[in-house]
């Protein structure tokens, strides 16, 4: 009898119980760049990168719309950075995808550096990259941050000799975002 009210109770937890998310989705996000050139500082961010990562199988995508981006010292800015050197109407999206290349355990709260290997995808080209990003898990959700640098010759972004004083041969970058279960 003792041991079937065991059975019986371990049996309707195991039912009951919720499986562990394993895809988590965007719930806000922010990308932003900068270039430091020697006559200019230019800067802008985006709130629009969409994403997801998948704790089973440690991989992740992301992406935003080159249009997305907001706060140039000009409108003028914003439009030479759209049409001449992103080409947002013929490459619009920007993309990273990969995998988490350490141990990770999803399954408790956490905050841990990890190693993270994937294809960017800037001006329609990949390029492999090796990069340090920040995990932290807490409660349901998961934060991302991680900060890169992207040269422009690298994705075929080239700069005319009248603005080369304005802006960077590299480009820094900074991403955030918050994840939440699918």
């Amino acid at each position: 009898m003792k041991a079937f009210v065991i059975y019986s109770i371990l049996g309707i937890l195991l039912v009951s119980a919720k499986p562990l998310a394993t895809i988590y989705k965007t719930q806000s996000s922010k990308v932003a760049f900068s270039s430091e050139a020697p006559m200019e500082i230019i800067k802008a961010e985006s709130n629009k990168m969409v994403g997801l990562i998948n704790t089973e199988k440690k991989s992740f995508a992301f992406q935003v719309s080159v249009i997305s981006f907001q706060g140039f010292n000009s409108d003028l800015q914003r439009e030479h950075f759209n049409e001449n050197y992103m080409e947002s109407t013929k490459y619009p999206k920007l993309k990273f995808v990969g995998k988490i290349i350490d141990e990770v355990d999803f399954n408790k709260s956490f905050t841990q550096e990890v190693n993270i290997e994937g294809v960017l995808n800037v001006h329609g080209v990949e390029k492999p990259r090796k990069l340090k990003a920040t995990l932290k898990k807490t409660g349901g959700k998961i934060s991302v941050v991680c900060d890169f640098q992207v040269t422009l010759i690298d994705h075929n972004i080239s700069i005319p000799t009248i603005v080369n004083q304005k802006l960077a041969k590299v480009i820094s970058i900074k991403v955030s975002a918050d994840l939440v279960p699918k």
